[in-house]
């Protein structure tokens, strides 16, 4: 079923040639009510801070404005509770009741119902309610909210932005146009279903500031949003107090993961180059996302998710270059300096309009690179931020960190979360090598588009306790590997 899934979309992106785009959906869903099974009872008004679709000559909308915020910040740092009980989560011995292990191959207890293996949890007959159930569960889905906002605004910016011209010389055709309009009208659902499951303080949409200038730095900008809108759902999913969410929420972020992949197609990228999706704790996806979030409506629910300093990849290897090794070695081949900026596309030595194979780096079900993005024993330049900085909406975010002095560097992919050793040149530069590591067989941990970060211990940590890591992270970035 997956490889059908897989040829669906690749087929999706080799079809984006010539019909007329659909007419524009409405940029926001205001929900009436909260989920079948809340007793909670209110409206959410439209937001008041000057956020307005605006409709445009190509028949696409978006907001009225997008650009930094010029106010003063009335609230500072994440949200916090009435106490915080220790300064992190201690690592302790696996749970003692988890010892099952079945060496018949068939079931070993009595089954509940015919056809039912025992076991399993929400399978007992109870009526799903399908509302956030704890503090984690609803900072986790309002994150996810905040998420689905950016991209629903996002995605329908660049179809009002650029002209159709503009398209058409990216290799994107208006059948292309017409799947990404398909695509924002997506997080139209996909934000009425976590409000739904949120209630009455549901984080509402707020204004943003983009850093693209071209379709392709466009269309590079979203498949790093997409990459970090899923993967920070996949490492949170799984802690849920409610079942009932995260089976709707994976129905939601499964479309993410098409999404993130058909971008990769349109910025000429092999879509899959992964055996595993990687998961993020949730400060590291709000940590890239919150840069990109100008200010919000007044009174809009605070996240209690942390902000950690930005490591910026001096030498991240730009998309649009037919020999990504020479992409310059000073940071200046990214549009700018927040942690998800896409690659500059105007440049000498472009792979956009290049036919040649294993080279050019248009549009396509998938490309093969002849000199790859990036490779085992690679130096890596590094520069990052000192903590205290303000980010993220109406600059009322504050970077920070616990951890010591640098001393290493993590990659975290797949399954994997494997450190090398870091190079400290100067109070905020260093170096280190790209690392050769495998999942099983020949299959190399480190691909596609990643998180990295700085620590200041190798820490060992599986897919489903990585945020033990977050008091020993320095700055963490997003690096472009394949």
């Amino acid at each position: 079923m997956s490889n059908f899934f897989v040829l669906a979309a690749a087929l999706l992106l080799a079809l984006a040639l010539g019909a007329p785009a659909p007419a524009p959906a409405p940029q926001v869903t205001v929900p009436a009510s909260f989920g079948p099974d809340s007793q909670v009872s209110a409206s959410v008004q439209p937001s008041t801070t000057g956020y307005r679709p605006e409709y445009l000559e190509n028949g696409y909308s978006s907001a009225t404005y997008h650009g930094p915020y010029t106010g003063t910040p009335t609230t500072l740092g994440a949200a916090d509770g009435p106490t915080t009980l220790a300064a992190s989560i201690p690592a302790l011995p696996p749970n003692p009741t988890a010892t099952y292990y079945n060496t018949e191959g068939v079931p070993l207890n009595p089954l509940p119902a015919p056809y039912t293996p025992a076991g399993g949890l929400g399978t007992n007959g109870t009526l799903p309610r399908y509302m956030v159930e704890s503090d984690f569960d609803f900072e986790s889905i309002a994150l996810g909210l905040y998420q689905e906002w950016i991209e629903l605004d996002l995605f329908h910016d660049g179809l009002a932005r650029f002209s159709d011209a503009d398209f058409d010389a990216a290799g994107l055709g208006p059948e292309a146009r017409s799947l990404i309009q398909f695509m924002a009208d997506q997080e139209t659902g996909h934000s009425t279903l976590l409000t739904n499951m949120l209630g009455e303080r549901a984080p509402q949409q707020c204004v943003y500031d983009y850093p693209y200038t071209t379709v392709r730095e466009w269309v590079d900008f979203m498949q790093r949003v997409t990459r970090f809108g899923e993967s920070g759902v996949w490492g949170f999913i799984n802690h849920l107090d409610s079942r009932e969410v995260g089976q709707l929420l994976a129905q939601s972020i499964a479309t993410e993961a098409r999404q993130q992949q058909i971008f990769r197609q349109m910025s000429g990228l092999t879509p899959m180059n992964v055996w595993f999706e990687n998961g993020w704790p949730q400060s590291w996806s709000w940590t890239h996302l919150a840069p990109y979030i100008s200010y919000c409506p007044e009174n809009t629910t605070r996240l209690a998710w942390q902000n950690f300093p930005t490591l910026r990849i001096l030498n991240n290897a730009n998309i649009n270059r037919y020999s990504p090794n020479d992409t310059a070695q000073d940071g200046s081949e990214t549009v700018g300096p927040r942690i998800a900026d896409p690659s500059r596309s105007n440049i000498t030595g472009s792979c956009e309009n290049l036919n040649v194979t294993g080279y050019g780096c248009g549009p396509a079900i998938a490309r093969n690179k002849s000199e790859p993005l990036s490779f085992p024993g690679k130096k890596i330049l590094f520069q990052w931020d000192a903590p205290g900085q303000a980010v993220g909406p109406n600059q009322s975010y504050v970077t920070s960190t616990t951890a010591g002095a640098p001393k290493f560097v993590g990659w975290s992919q797949q399954l994997n979360l494997t450190y090398s050793p870091l190079t400290v040149t100067s109070k905020d530069t260093g170096y280190t090598y790209q690392p050769e590591g495998f999942v099983y067989g020949n299959e190399g941990i480190i691909n596609g588009t990643m998180a990295v970060m700085l620590t200041d211990l190798d820490l060992f940590v599986t897919p489903f306790n990585t945020s033990l890591l977050n008091p020993h992270i320095v700055a963490l970035g997003l690096y472009q590997a394949g």
